[in-house]
């Protein structure tokens, strides 16, 4: 290894927090392997972070409230810390994890940092795709890698990296690492005018972006598992194809706990900010459903608005749908009539009959007869309920609100819906009683759709909230 330098200077870098939101959490200690022409450089610190370090993390890392109560706090040393990462390749396993910390880190001190980053989680899987594992316990074990001090100490974990490195050269002709690593670190061509430095703290979490252009009018929103891949590539080989890419001048974006979240607020950010380049969808202009309604034992479809319905009943008093609009209800019914051989006289598809007209213009052919007492109305109405069966307006199934969890334990997030309509997400379960006495949102076709899917999948495996939002219990 002491033969093999990248030809770039990097330097290796390993950080100890107080926990996994850059944002929120603290630097407890910063560990850096400076590589250059002039050799090999190592130099660590603790950090004082200025607030208590959790039990857990203390467990994990062996550094507690006492060790770091007379180290150096990150703004004395940030002098220090910018002028070896300077100029130098940033590598980190995880690497998001650590370059977000300490750009979050000198953000608060006023100090703008940049840099280019090399992840050796994804080093790893591109020169060793046969392994499932690469967490670096697992390149450990991999490579027998050489452990000297603490595991999760940051000069130690720093240390392991450079041993990685090292393996990867014995493993591999320089050639094919150098060009991995070149690989990983290319930068995408960008438009003009968006800095690149908006891209730096895009985390590699689910979650909705917006492309915003002059005057940051909205040009695009989308969704990705990978809100970094997700937002990159649209600067890879379809760039070409998307002209109003060269129109970006900024980029925002919203983190989820999982995919339903980041559903959620890609329909929330479509509907709010109506972006010029997404595809539109109809609009729900119109939004209605059908209700069976009887009339001397014959079910005829009337429509009905949606906002008069009561979603604990929509099954018990026959509704079907809902609709964007009108034609599309009607669409429906001229769909089904054919092949159930129903009446478009009782579907409301054709007009009331003129003197002398007895039945529907299909009477006795595609009609079985109802409007001329040919045939029960039993009959037909059983044919009816099956034709719209599988349009079944879904009633709501709780007593009252419920939340959806998603996410890991230690970052939970509760999506709160009420007889369809979604009134937003919460972290913690005392905003629940002001996010329900909010104004209650608009019933929307296009969440409805979602979170109906949501629930089939689901089963009742959520969480039914109190009424009085002051409890809540799992139902399962």
């Amino acid at each position: 290894m002491e033969g093999w330098r990248y030809p770039e200077p990097m330097v290796l870098v390993d950080l100890e927090t107080t926990g996994a939101n850059p944002l929120r959490d603290r630097v407890t200690e910063i560990g850096l392997i400076e590589i250059d022409a002039d050799g090999l450089r190592r130099w660590s610190t603790l950090v004082d972070p200025g607030v208590p370090i959790p039990e857990f993390i203390q467990r994990l890392t062996g550094i507690d409230d006492a060790m770091v109560a007379g180290a150096p706090r990150f703004a004395e040393v940030a002098d220090e810390v910018a002028q070896r990462l300077r100029g130098r390749l940033f590598v980190a396993h995880n690497a998001r994890f650590d370059y977000g910390f300490l750009k979050n880190e000198f953000k608060r001190l006023g100090l703008p940092f940049h840099a280019t980053v090399l992840c050796t989680v994804k080093l790893s899987r591109r020169l060793y795709p046969q392994h499932f594992k690469h967490n670096l316990d697992s390149l450990v074990e991999r490579h027998g890698l050489s452990v000297e001090g603490e595991r999760h100490r940051a000069l130690t974990d720093a240390e392991l990296l450079w041993q990685f490195l090292g393996a990867a050269t014995r493993d591999h002709p320089t050639a094919e690492v150098e060009a991995a690593i070149a690989e990983l670190t290319r930068q995408p061509a960008l438009p003009p005018g968006l800095d690149p430095a908006a891209l730096d703290d895009l985390p590699e979490l689910p979650g909705a972006y917006v492309f915003r252009g002059e005057d940051a009018t909205p040009l695009y929103v989308g969704r990705n598992a990978n809100l970094r891949k997700g937002v990159l590539a649209h600067f890879g080989a379809r760039a070409k194809s998307l002209p109003w890419l060269a129109a970006i001048r900024g980029l925002e974006w919203h983190e989820a706990p999982g995919d339903l979240g980041a559903r959620l607020l890609e329909l929330r950010l479509l509907k709010n900010l109506a972006p010029l380049h997404n595809a539109r969808g109809k609009p729900a202009r119109e939004l209605c459903a059908w209700q069976l309604i009887e009339h001397d034992g014959l079910l005829v479809p009337e429509r009905v608005d949606v906002a008069r319905l009561d979603f604990t009943r929509t099954e018990r008093d026959r509704v079907f749908g809902p609709f964007r609009s009108r034609r599309d209800a009607n669409k429906l019914l001229d769909k089904l009539a054919e092949p159930f051989r129903l009446c478009r006289r009782v579907l409301g598809l054709e007009p009331a009959p003129k003197s002398g007209q007895p039945g529907c213009a299909d009477c006795g052919g595609r009609c079985k007869g109802v409007c001329v007492g040919r045939e029960s109305a039993a009959q037909h109405n059983a044919r009816l309920l099956s034709a719209l069966a599988r349009s079944a307006f879904a009633p709501w199934p709780f007593p009252g609100p419920i939340g959806l969890p998603e996410g890991p334990e230690w970052a939970s997030r509760l999506h709160v819906i009420d007889r369809w309509v979604y009134f937003g997400t919460v972290a913690d379960p005392a905003e629940l009683p002001a996010l329900l006495q909010t104004p209650r949102p608009a019933f929307d076709i296009d969440f409805y759709q979602l979170l109906h899917q949501e629930l089939r999948q689901r089963g009742e495996q959520v969480v039914v909230l109190a009424t009085s939002t002051s409890t809540s219990t799992s139902k399962s």
